[in-house]
């Protein structure tokens, strides 16, 4: 197994009726590489300094998404497929369902950053989906 410190990048776009939200982190974290898995891990701390800590695992055909602490949830993505989570935050708990258009992986080699795309449509409770985009930009650390 490969275990490298990295510095990422995460860009969050939600497109909700032509009005754009865009929240972007910064944070270091871990990467490690196995085979066809790769596991992302690093932690996040909100404004109320509470931390929430994310894995995020790659298969060549889908992504999963663990975050615990001030926020709880495993959201799964599959190309072309419909998946349900639910989604734990101070306000509550909400049942999301979400349709993954696109995953695109590019594994950071030698001095090139990896990249990991992930394009879909989440319905929060049962409401209108809202078109959604995920960037993590992974550079490695030496």
């Amino acid at each position: 197994m490969n275990k490298s410190p990295v510095s990422i990048k995460m860009t969050m776009e939600i497109n909700d009726l032509g009005n754009k939200d865009v929240t972007v982190v910064e944070e270091e974290g871990q990467l490690l590489e196995k085979d066809e898995t790769t596991v992302l891990k690093f932690s996040e701390t909100n404004e109320n300094n509470e931390q929430t800590d994310s894995l995020i695992t790659i298969h060549p055909d889908k992504v999963s998404v663990k975050r615990s602490g001030a926020v709880s949830m495993l959201q799964k993505f599959r190309s072309k497929q419909t998946t349900e989570n639910v989604y734990r935050h101070q306000f509550g708990t909400m049942h999301m369902e979400t349709q993954t258009d696109q995953i695109l992986y590019q594994p950071p080699v030698a001095n090139k950053n990896g990249k990991l795309f992930i394009s879909y449509q989440t319905s929060l409770n049962g409401e209108t989906p809202r078109h959604q985009r995920l960037t993590i930009r992974l550079k490695k650390e030496n």
